[in-house]
């Protein structure tokens, strides 16, 4: 893998795009990342790694502060990593979550992540991915590293230098099960550890289970009395003691005896159930005979009774069987009888409606010299042409309505007409002045967007104006502070030079004071002190340093109101530029008109959608009227048309309805008084004809009766009436005498067949016989329930006695098997025999180790000049803690081995640096034996000496052999003078830091 380019703005301390290429760095193979402590040289790195993984290492857990303090709200955060491999050139472009300004409403809103992933092809770039989960799989794929790997064999990043070496075997192993994706070793340890409790539980259970069934036979044999004394005839106090059975095979073996014990009582008791079975089949046979024969016997009784109760009622079947022969004979003159009655009552009924058809025909006096048949009809044809003038009388109102309606409709018609006209003539103007209307609303509307730009501006020049005023105040205030200050801080230092002089003054008198007889003098070396000073104005070192920390205090009280002062000035110059000169009360006014401005345009939009409406609402009531003009023409026309129509219809019904009255009100008077004469006349006629009629038919009725009569048993009518029968009545003697022959002859029938099988005569008692039936299916329902109890408990102490022995057969493979998985998970997690107390995954690591180990040895031996060598140690640890990952050094000076941690700074660094490279080796191969063009060092090269520095860079020398590029970042002087290709990363006064190539 190769980096070429990297784009940063709003980043770390790089707040405008910083722009880094790393190709041009590709023929000098090593450059220096320079700069002053602070000004972001790691952050070069925290940009790549966050460009291809979305994370700084140095912030894991913690804040993830990645976009640049110095950013404006506006301002965008951005990376853009530039790499290639061996799959192709892409490019990641990625920007942190962050808070920006709100577009609406005011306030901050969170500025989600975003990442894109692009790849260079001969069409340019094009996409690739462009949401976080698809970036993050396709970079797992095109660089084959995880962000642990790529921190650990490209990135060597600061803080981590040394991580490795020094780390306890706990730390080291996780950060090798990050580098090495070893989890799956640990997840083998767990499912074994998992299938060793599954198997203890489930042997556990197993042995449970058939102590458990053993207990449940034992029980079982105790309450059922197997125990071995019941069913022999061996008196308990005859049969030996024995010790009670102590493993499972014993108690087992018990069981199976009592088992056969169980199997004998089953056998005795269903054979005493058989025969009890026997015994109450005979009893229920004799006990059903007799109850057969106690109701054959009733039953012949009762048919006796019955038999003498049908002789009884013969006479009256005898008188019940003539009657129904006479009604039966008196049914064949029964219609003719009846005919002849009808017609009678109908010759009487005629008469009677032709005398009052009469009485009515003659209450008209109409003198009839003809048939009246031949006069109804010439009435009838008289008035059929008086039924249309009679038509029209009805619909006279109606028509005169009609005629009103027309007429007001020629009226309404031309009233609305002329109303349109009116309303037309006036829609003209209303339209003219609505247009200018809205054309002023829209020139007012159009200038919103300038009337928000400026309402914004005056916004930020009111504020910035209020700010200005707010740092006047306070830079006024912090300059009479300096002032004072300052003035503090001379006091003290002209009090401190005073102190001083006053002690070099009295250094004689001090001196003297401290002389002794006998004492050398510590400035001339005489034992003898003929005139010392006197120390008359003694200044102690303690006021020395009390004057001194005062004046240091006051000094430092003055550098931070100076530096106060400044930063209240440039903000201040800074607010006083965005407010553009306006004073407080200028920036007020001006905001006051321009947000009045923008008001207005903002009313002029709302106002501009109203006047809209109404100008379409007015070009449309135009169209309407226009249209409504015609169909109004129209109307008038039809309504003129259909009033004429009327006019000639009533003139013609009048004329025709006249004529049809004659000396009557009314037409329908006239019809009425007609209908009622024909309807007299012809009733007069069809009741005489039906008169005729009907004397005719009874003269017929009463010949055919009589001739009926002479052929029947009767002498006259009134015989014949007096032997006939309802069809109700001729039925229900019919089956009187039906039933009581058929019921005769079934009980004599009934009453032979038990006449022949000699039954007593005297009542047959069954309770002996039912008490015997009783007590034998008692006896056999106490033999059932001992031989289902005495099978059942066979049945089940089999049931128990097979599933233990099952149950104990399957424990001896379930212990066998736990005992294997019991060993294999006990090694597998360094526990029982394993007496280095080395897990699987520790194995798999110390064996990954020691290639560490090799490879960093290769460098080691000759960056230490032969000295060092890393030896890979799985010496037991203290206290029983895991081993297999320990690493300790060989002295080769010495022949002996000293832990890590004894090496002093530059040794350690020189250490680091060889297993850092091993280690980088190694991920490299286990990660498909990717290419490394590009290795970045982050790390401490102050503190080597010369020589040790020299043959650090010898070291970056071999690395970058092959075409890579290898970037250090060091403050050192030295490297910056060894190493000619350099970016230097500046911090600018304002804050900002920016990168330089040369």
């Amino acid at each position: 893998m190769r980096l070429h380019r990297l784009e940063v703005e709003g980043f770390g301390p790089f707040r405008s795009r910083q722009v880094v290429d790393f190709d041009a760095f590709a023929d000098d193979g090593i450059f220096l990342i320079a700069g002053r402590t602070g000004a972001g040289k790691s952050s070069i790195l925290d940009a790549v790694c966050f460009g291809l993984y979305g994370g700084v290492p140095r912030y894991d857990g913690g804040e993830k502060r990645l976009r640049s303090d110095h950013c404006e709200p506006d301002d965008p955060s951005e990376v853009v990593v530039e790499f290639s491999t061996p799959a192709g050139r892409f490019r990641v472009t990625r920007s942190p979550e962050y808070l920006r300004p709100a577009k609406r409403g005011g306030g901050m809103t969170k500025q989600a992540s975003a990442v894109a992933l692009d790849e260079w092809t001969d069409a340019g770039w094009v996409g690739r991915a462009a949401r976080a989960v698809d970036v993050a799989g396709e970079l797992d794929e095109i660089l084959q590293l995880s962000r642990e790997q790529f921190l650990q064999v490209i990135l060597l990043a600061q803080n981590r230098f040394s991580e490795f070496l020094l780390a306890g075997s706990r730390d080291r192993q996780a950060l090798l099960r990050r580098l090495f994706g070893t989890q799956r070793f640990e997840d083998v340890q767990a499912r074994f550890d998992e299938r060793r409790r599954e198997a203890e539980q489930t042997l556990g259970t197993r042995l449970a289970t058939v102590n458990a069934r053993i207990d449940e036979a034992e029980q079982l044999v105790s309450t059922s009395g197997l125990s071995g004394d019941s069913e022999d005839g061996t008196p308990p106090a005859e049969r030996p003691a024995a010790s009670a059975p102590s493993s499972v095979e014993e108690r087992l073996e018990a069981l199976r005896r009592a088992r056969a014990r169980a199997d004998y009582r089953a056998e005795r008791r269903a054979s005493e159930r058989a025969e009890a079975e026997k015994r109450a089949a005979d009893a229920d046979a004799a006990f059903a005979t007799a109850r057969e024969e106690q109701h054959a016997q009733r039953e012949r009784d009762r048919a006796r009774a019955a038999l003498a109760r049908l002789d009884a009622d013969a006479p009256s079947i005898d008188a019940a069987r003539a009657e129904l022969a006479a009604a039966r004979a008196a049914e064949a003159v029964r219609s003719t009888i009846a005919a002849a009655a009808r017609a009678q009552t109908a010759v009487t009924v005629a008469a009677e409606d032709e005398q009052r058809s009469r009485e009515v025909w003659e209450a008209f006096e109409v003198p009839v010299a003809g048939d009246l048949e031949e006069w109804a009809a010439a009435r009838t044809r008289e008035s059929g042409s008086w039924e249309r003038a009679r038509e029209l009388e009805g619909e006279a109102p109606a028509l005169d309505a009609e005629l009103q309606s027309a007429g007001d409709a020629v009226a309404a018609a031309t009233a609305r007409l002329e109303a349109g006209e009116a309303e037309r003539a006036t829609l003209p103007a209303a339209i003219t002045a609505l247009t200018a209307e809205r054309d002023e609303k829209r020139r007012l509307a159009d200038r919103v967007g300038d009337a928000r730009a400026a309402q914004e501006e005056a916004d930020a020049r009111r504020a910035a104006a209020h700010e200005a005023e707010r740092l006047q105040r306070a830079q006024a205030a912090t300059e009479i502070e300096l002032t004072d200050a300052t003035t503090v801080h001379a006091a003290a230092q002209t009090d401190l030079a005073r102190l001083r002089q006053r002690r070099m003054d009295g250094m004689s008198g001090e001196l003297a004071s401290n002389l002794r007889p006998e004492h050398p003098c510590p400035v001339c070396g005489s034992l003898e002190h003929p005139a010392p000073a006197t120390h008359v104005d003694p200044v102690s070192p303690e006021d020395i340093a009390e004057a001194e920390e005062a004046r240091d205090a006051a000094a430092q009280r003055e550098r931070e109101l100076s530096s106060a002062s400044s930063t209240l000035r440039a903000e201040l110059a800074a607010v006083t530029a965005r407010a553009d000169g306006r004073s407080v009360d200028q920036a007020e006014t001006e905001h006051e008109a321009a947000a009045s401005a923008h008001a207005r345009s903002l009313s002029a939009v709302d106002e501009l959608k109203t006047l809209d409406v109404q100008l379409s609402e007015l070009v449309a009531r135009v169209a309407q009227l226009d249209a409504e003009k015609t169909e109004g023409t129209a109307a008038l026309a039809q309504a003129r048309e259909q009033h004429a129509l009327l006019q000639q219809r009533s003139t013609e019904a009048c004329e025709l309805i006249a004529a049809a009255r004659g000396v009557f009100d009314t037409v329908a008077e006239r019809l009425a008084d007609t209908a009622a004469k024909i309807s007299a006349a012809r009733g007069v006629a069809q009741a005489t004809a039906e008169r005729l009629r009907r004397t005719q038919a009874l003269a017929e009725a009463e010949a055919e009766r009589d001739a009926a009569l002479a052929d029947s048993t009767f002498d006259d009518v009134e015989s014949a009436e007096r032997a006939l029968r309802p069809a109700a009545t001729q039925e229900a003697l019919d089956a009187r005498i039906a039933e009581h022959a058929v019921q005769r002859e079934k009980e004599r029938a009934i009453l032979f067949d038990l006449e022949l099988r000699t039954l007593p005569e005297e009542p047959i008692d069954l309770t002996p016989v039912e008490e015997a039936s009783k007590a034998a299916r008692a006896i056999w329902t106490d033999a059932v329930d001992a031989a289902a109890r005495a099978a059942g408990t066979a049945e089940r102490l089999a049931g128990l006695i097979e599933s233990a022995a099952a149950e104990h057969a399957r424990t001896a493979t379930d212990a066998a098997e736990f005992e294997v998985l019991q060993n294999l998970a006990d090694t597998i997690a360094g526990r029982g025999a394993n007496t280095r107390k080395m897990t699987l995954e520790t194995f798999v690591l110390a064996a990954e180790l020691e290639e560490i180990v090799e490879a960093a040895n290769r460098r080691l031996h000759d960056m230490s000049t032969g000295r060092y060598q890393l030896q890979h140690s799985d010496a037991l640890a203290a206290r029983g803690a895991a081993s297999g990952l320990g690493i300790v050094v060989s002295d080769a000076f010495t022949g002996q081995t000293r832990p890590p941690q004894s090496l002093s700074g530059g040794e350690t660094f020189l250490t680091s640096l060889a297993l850092a490279l091993g280690l980088a080796e190694v991920v490299t191969a286990r990660a498909g034996g990717i290419r490394l063009d590009t290795l970045f060092i982050d790390e401490g090269f102050g503190s080597l000496d010369g020589d040790t520095l020299d043959v650090a860079m010898r070291t970056l020398d071999e690395l970058r052999q092959g075409g890579r590029t290898v970037g250090v970042i060091s403050h050192v002087e030295a490297m910056q003078e060894q190493i000619p290709a350099q970016l230097t990363v500046r911090a600018l006064p304002n804050g900002p830091s920016i990168i330089e190539a040369r």
